[in-house]
């Protein structure tokens, strides 16, 4: 029998898309070193790969809840903690570039313009932020 059965009686079987009691993220693979990209591309891709072996070790509830905290607190930040605000926001504009840049080249042009699109307004967004004026 084909899948993933435990006995040929399809008792244990877990079904199609489903992973386990562990969750989605149990039993991933840790990225392996794959790059051939020759020139920055290729640096940007080994400097990221610690980094994101340890991203893939956290709890992936944590990778989205940690940059939401930051960005609503960067927003939030007003008047006299606006410095503060403009540096959440940097930090968040940091991660959504450097994800950005470590998926371009699977991305379709289409898909390309908006996202870049995406990073220069979040850039201008985390410049009014430091100058007080958002």
């Amino acid at each position: 029998m084909a899948g993933n059965s435990k006995d040929s009686s399809g008792k244990g079987r877990t079904p199609r898309g489903v992973r386990g009691p562990s969750g989605p993220g149990a039993g991933r693979p840790a990225p392996r070193p794959t790059s051939t990209s020759p020139g920055a591309r290729g640096t940007l891709e080994r400097i990221s790969l610690p980094l994101l072996a340890k991203l893939h070790a956290t709890p992936r509830w944590l990778i989205v809840v940690l940059p939401a905290i930051l960005l609503f607190g960067g927003l939030l930040l007003r008047d006299s903690w606006a410095w503060l605000g403009g540096i959440l926001l940097a930090v968040v504009w940091i991660f959504l570039a450097w994800l950005t840049a470590l998926s371009w080249p699977a991305l379709s042009p289409g898909s390309r313009f908006f996202r870049a699109l995406i990073v220069v307004f979040f850039a201008g967004i985390v410049v009014l932020k430091f100058m007080g004026r958002f």
